[in-house]
C-alpha cells in the first residue's frame, strides 16, 4: 500500500445523543457510517496544523484504533489484494480498537447503570422478527461458486444412507493425491492422518469401463452450533458410537472460514480452500463406508449404514466473510447464507443444535477467548461497550442487518450476537424442515446425557446398540469444561447478568414460541 494521508472528524457534537445518531466518521468529504462497508479514496499527501491537532488529540485518541482498521480496508478495497486485509483475531482482542469515549462506564454510579439499562430498552424495543427472508436462487448460487457444484453432483450413490459418490480419478497414481491439501500444510496431526491415507489410496481406486474411481462424501449430518454449548461434549460421545464416523478433527470450519481463506483470523486472508481439500477430510471414513475393495470387487459400499458428522460450531451463526466476497445489494445483509449453499448441495441434510442460556453462555465465551486481565468488572464492561456498538447500529439498520453486520461483530469486545439464536434458527427454517433440525439444551445435556444421546440416536436414525457401549457413552466424564483458573474469578456481577437476561429476553421468547418448549426461556433452572 503506498504511503497516504486520510483525514478523518467526527460529524456532529461528542455530547450529542447517541441514541438519536449513529456514529458517523468523514474521510475526506464523505459521511461514512461505522458500520457500513468502507471506501476510502486516495487523497495527495497535506499537513495537518498543528494547533488543529492539540485542539483535537483527544478526540484522535478515540478513532485512532479505528481508522487503523478501517485503512487496512480501504488497501483491500484499494488493491483488490484480499490477504492483506487483516482479520479480527476473535473479539477479545479488538478491546485496543474500541473506545466508550465519553459514555465510559463506573461500576459504582448510578447514572452510568441507569444508561446502559435505557440502552438495552432501546434495543429491545427495536426487536423485530421478519416472517421469512429472500431465499436466493440456485443459479445464482451456482454463479456464486460454479467450482464447488461442479464437484459435487445432484444425486448420491442408491443404497447408502450418507451422501456418496463415486468421481473419476484423473491423477497419477503413483504421485501424492494429498500434495496440495491446504488443511495438512497448516496442521501436523492433518498430515500425519494423510501419511496414512497416501499409504492405501490406491487400494481403494475403483476401476470400471478403463477408468479409475474413488469414493467421495459428504457429512450426513452436521452439529451446526453454539459455541460454548457443549458441541465438543456432544462430539466426544457420538464419536463412540460403531455407526458414526467423524472429519479427522472437530472443526474444519470450511463452510465459513476456509472457502473463503480464513485459517486464523489474526493472519487475514490466505488461498481460498477448495472443496475437494473438504472432501478429503472425510476419505477415511469413505473408506470404511465403501468397504475393502479386494473382497468387495462390485464398487458397491460394504458398509452402506455408516454415518459421517462434521462439527463446526460456526456453522450456524458465522456469515462474517459476506461482506468481502458477495455484492452488498441487499441494504447490509448477506445476499447468500451458509445454509443456503448447503441446502443447494445436501437438502435431506439433518442438523444437530446445542444451546445455552445465552448469558452463561457469553460469560463461558468470554472467560475461553479472553486473554489476560480477565474479570468480572472487566466482561461488564465489555459487555457495556458492545450493547452500545449494537444499539448504535439498529438506529441505522434492521435487527436482522445488525446480527449479520461483518464490522460491528468485529467491534463488539464480546460476542453477543452468538446468543441471539432465533435469529439463526429462523434463517436455517427457511431452507430446512423442522424436522431436519435437533435443538438441544446443555443444562439437559448435563443433567441427564442418556436421555439427550438418545434423542440424537433417534434423530440420526442409529440401531441399538450394546449396554457396554451405551454405558460408554452415556457415562464418560463431560468434555471441555471450563479451566480452574478461569472458574476461580467466580461468577459475572449480579448487575451485567440482570442487563444480559434483559437484553437476551425478548429473543428467547420468541425460541421457545418457534420450538414450542418454554424451557428455552431460561426462566429457571428447571432440569428434565
Amino acid at each position: 500500500m503506498t504511503q497516504m494521508d486520510y483525514k478523518y472528524s467526527l460529524l456532529g457534537s461528542a455530547v450529542d445523543d447517541y441514541r438519536k445518531r449513529p456514529l458517523l466518521l468523514q474521510v475526506d468529504d464523505t459521511p461514512m457510517n461505522l458500520f457500513a462497508v468502507l471506501e476510502v479514496k486516495r487523497e495527495v499527501p497535506r499537513r495537518w496544523s498543528t494547533l488543529g491537532y492539540f485542539r483535537k488529540i483527544r478526540l484522535y485518541s478515540f478513532v485512532f484504533g479505528l481508522a487503523v482498521t478501517f485503512l487496512i480496508m480501504a488497501s483491500y478495497i484499494l488493491t483488490g489484494d484480499k490477504k492483506g486485509l487483516l482479520l479480527t483475531p476473535s473479539p477479545y482482542h479488538f478491546s485496543s480498537l474500541v473506545s466508550p469515549g465519553p459514555f465510559a462506564f463506573n461500576l459504582s454510579s448510578v447514572k452510568d447503570y441507569a444508561h446502559i439499562k435505557l440502552v438495552v430498552k432501546s434495543i429491545t424495543s427495536k426487536v423485530e422478527f421478519p416472517s421469512s427472508r429472500q431465499i436466493p436462487e440456485f443459479k445464482a448460487l451456482v454463479h456464486s461458486e460454479p467450482h464447488m457444484f461442479s464437484v459435487i453432483p445432484r444425486n448420491f450413490l442408491p443404497g447408502v444412507k450418507n451422501p456418496c459418490w463415486y468421481e473419476e480419478y484423473t491423477g497419477n497414481i503413483t504421485s501424492d493425491p494429498y500434495r496440495t491439501n491446504l488443511y495438512a500444510r497448516y496442521s501436523k496431526r492433518f498430515r500425519i492422518v494423510f501419511q496414512h491415507l497416501r499409504n492405501t489410496f490406491r487400494e481403494h481406486l475403483f476401476p470400471h469401463d478403463g477408468k479409475l474411481y474413488r469414493i467421495r462424501c459428504l457429512p450426513y449430518f452436521y452439529i451446526i452450533g453454539q459455541p460454548k454449548c457443549g458441541t465438543t461434549d456432544l462430539y466426544d460421545r457420538l464419536r463412540l458410537h460403531p455407526d458414526v464416523k467423524f472429519t479427522t478433527f472437530k472443526e474444519p470450519h470450511w463452510w465459513t472460514r476456509k472457502r473463503f481463506g480464513i485459517i486464523r483470523l489474526s493472519e487475514g486472508f490466505h488461498d481460498r480452500y477448495p472443496v475437494e481439500d473438504y472432501l478429503d477430510l472425510f476419505d477415511q471414513a469413505a473408506y470404511q463406508i465403501q468397504g475393502n475393495l479386494t473382497v468387495n470387487t462390485s464398487g458397491s459400499p460394504s458398509q452402506p449404514d455408516i454415518i459421517i458428522g462434521e462439527a463446526s460450531a460456526s456453522t450456524m451463526w458465522d456469515n462474517n466473510a459476506w461482506v468481502y466476497f458477495y455484492d452488498n445489494t441487499t441494504e447490509g445483509e448477506p445476499p447468500f447464507l451458509i445454509q443456503d449453499f448447503v441446502h443447494a448441495l445436501q437438502p435431506d441434510a439433518r442438523f444437530i443444535v446445542m444451546l445455552r442460556d445465552p448469558v452463561e453462555r457469553l460469560y463461558s465465551d468470554y472467560l475461553y477467548f479472553g486473554i489476560a486481565n480477565k474479570s468480572a468488572e472487566d466482561f461488564h464492561e465489555k459487555v457495556s461497550e458492545s450493547l452500545q456498538l449494537f444499539e448504535g447500529c439498529l438506529t441505522e439498520y434492521t435487527m436482522r442487518s445488525c446480527v449479520y453486520n461483518t464490522t460491528v461483530n468485529n467491534a463488539m469486545p464480546v460476542r453477543l450476537q452468538v446468543g441471539l439464536y432465533i435469529v439463526y434458527l429462523m434463517d436455517w427454517l427457511t431452507v430446512f424442515s423442522r424436522e431436519q433440525i435437533l435443538v438441544l439444551r446443555l443444562e439437559d445435556h448435563a443433567c441427564n446425557r442418556k436421555y439427550t444421546m438418545h434423542k440424537v440416536f433417534d434423530f440420526l436414525n442409529l440401531g441399538p446398540l450394546t449396554k457396554e457401549i451405551e454405558s460408554d457413552i452415556t457415562r464418560s466424564p463431560a468434555s471441555n469444561t471450563r479451566r480452574p483458573a478461569d472458574k476461580n474469578l467466580g461468577p459475572m456481577l449480579p448487575i451485567t447478568k440482570e442487563i444480559l437476561r434483559d437484553f437476551y429476553t425478548p429473543f428467547n421468547r420468541k425460541l421457545a414460541k418457534v420450538l414450542r418448549n418454554d424451557s428455552f426461556l431460561w426462566e429457571n433452572n428447571s432440569k428434565l
